[in-house]
């Protein structure tokens, strides 16, 4: 029997009356494992009713009351662990132990949650004027929801949801309904944590559920990550609606090694950064731009390397690198690699043949290299989201920066370098909003906030750190004076103190 995924509103799994299902497959087998609940815009109001419901009392709770939940779910994810990569591994593709660090880093931000009395507090100012004293607060905004990508099924939601809450909203969660499964998972634990019903709930669905989020009148702010046209479209349409909107978009990051970096450095820092997790990460690095006359260097180290990757199952400890999320996507990528040679750039590693004994069926594919790429090719504009690594040469750092500044996207770019004059300069320079110096993946740890430049972001604020907080609450300021017996009148000039 193939289990059917239902949704999770006010504590407790929720049919689905639509009679819309998604089949969630394995990607190491090819196997359909589940079929997901497809929700109507009736059943997203039921959870958004929900929440409504829960609101006044959640958002009126403490704030060291609600940290205490969030110190409670930190706990239990962490018992979990194992648990939870091995969901997002059946239903991903990506290998357990990097399941495990993406938890971790949505851990990261729980934990930076735990801290949302000192985060909530406001400003004081005494005696503004002759006995008037001052001061501002920020509030939850009521209803929240997060529309979040196949990826990341549990850090992702975890990079929106805990500074959500934490600071006394409610909150819908709309996973990717090819990973469906791990958003259930991190619903039941929140309600051990104590949260209480209806504060936290999952609906599963497509594009009517998105829809169905973006113009309800109840939900507040809507966060997203995704594709960048996807993106523009959930800013553009919530935004209509006057909702608050961050949507984070696509990529295509870019890693510049200069003449001077330690190649051995570099290689591994590009293996890891290229193919890991199949190339399937927004922060991956698709692009090593090599400056001078260190790309015959670079191809040298980086050849052997790709073709050594050992790519298997998930669950296999050895393996480095797993599957693509599904059967499309692989032909996507291939397709691709298709025409990166038709546009003329060289394919030094070619993974498109890659099959394994006993996972025939599975959508596997080798790591891929490019050399001699030109930026008016397709493999250098446009997201891949795939093991692709395309090298590309520049003459000089200038010519390297030009590049990075010019593309459409501005998500993540790193320096490797051994001139701190350079790396400084890459810093203030470069128009991307995640900046490495012989770091290749520079996501901030949470305290700091998540996001990109350009049309890799629409919005004005980052996700979660401080930017997190100031998204999910607004600003009340209080100016406040006491009856001292003296009056003096109507007054009809604009306030001013005195």
């Amino acid at each position: 029997m193939i289990k059917t995924i239902d949704h999770f509103v006010n504590g407790k799994p929720m049919a689905g009356a639509s009679g819309r299902f998604g089949d969630v497959f394995n990607p190491a087998t090819g196997e359909k494992s589940a079929r997901v609940q497809f929700a109507t815009p009736a059943e997203m109001d039921t959870a958004v009713q929900a929440a409504k419901a829960a609101f006044p009392d959640w958002s009126s709770a403490p704030p060291l009351r609600r940290a205490r939940v969030m110190f409670k779910f930190r706990e239990l994810i962490e018992r979990h662990m194992d648990e939870l990569a091995q969901i997002i591994t059946a239903e991903h593709g990506k290998i357990v132990s990097d399941a495990k660090g993406s938890i971790t880093r949505g851990l990261e931000v729980v934990e930076f949650a735990c801290g949302i009395p000192q985060l909530l507090k406001g400003e004081f100012t005494e005696q503004v004027g002759t006995g008037i004293d001052s001061w501002s607060m920020r509030q939850p905004l009521g209803v929240c929801a997060g529309i979040t990508p196949f990826n990341f099924p549990a850090m992702v939601p975890m990079w929106m949801f805990p500074v959500a809450l934490a600071a006394g909203n409610c909150f819908i969660l709309k996973p990717s309904e090819r990973a469906p499964s791990c958003a259930n998972r991190l619903a039941a634990v929140l309600k051990e944590a104590g949260l209480p019903d209806g504060v936290f709930n999952v609906v599963h669905g497509d594009k009517v559920a998105v829809d169905a989020i973006l113009h309800h009148p109840d939900i507040a702010a809507v966060s997203f990550v995704g594709s960048t046209p996807i993106a523009e479209y959930i800013y553009h349409t919530g935004c209509a609606q006057n909702k608050r909107v961050q949507a984070l978009g696509g990529a295509k990051n870019h890693m510049v090694v200069m003449p001077d970096a330690d190649l051995d450095q570099v290689t591994d820092a590009l293996i890891g950064a290229a193919y890991g997790s199949a190339g399937e990460r927004c922060m991956a690095v698709s692009v090593a731009v090599a400056v001078g006359p260190v790309g015959d260097h670079l191809i040298k180290r980086l050849e052997p390397r790709v073709r050594a990757l050992k790519v298997g199952p998930g669950t296999d400890p050895e393996a480095e690198m797993g599957p693509l999320v599904t059967k499309q996507h692989l032909d996507k990528v291939r397709g691709y690699i298709d025409h990166g040679v038709k546009e003329g750039a060289t394919l030094v590693v070619d993974g498109r043949g890659l099959k394994l004994q006993g996972y025939e069926n599975g959508y596997f594919m080798g790591g891929s290299l490019f050399d001699r790429v030109t930026t008016d090719m397709k493999i250098y504009k446009e997201e891949i989201f795939g093991p692709v690594l395309a090298v590309v040469r520049a003459p000089d750092y200038k010519a390297a920066v030009k590049m990075v500044n010019e593309h459409e996207f501005g998500n993540g770019a790193a320096i490797f370098t051994r001139d701190g004059d350079a790396a400084r300069e890459f810093c203030n320079g470069v128009k991307i909003g995640m900046v490495g110096v012989n770091v290749p993946i520079p996501v901030p740890l949470a305290f700091h906030s998540f996001g990109g430049w350009k049309r890799s972001l629409f919005g004005d604020q980052h996700m979660h750190g401080p930017e997190g907080v100031r998204f999910y609450t607004k600003l009340k300021t209080v100016t406040s004076r006491w009856p001292t017996g003296i009056r003096t009148g109507a007054e009809f000039v604009i306030p001013t103190m005195k």
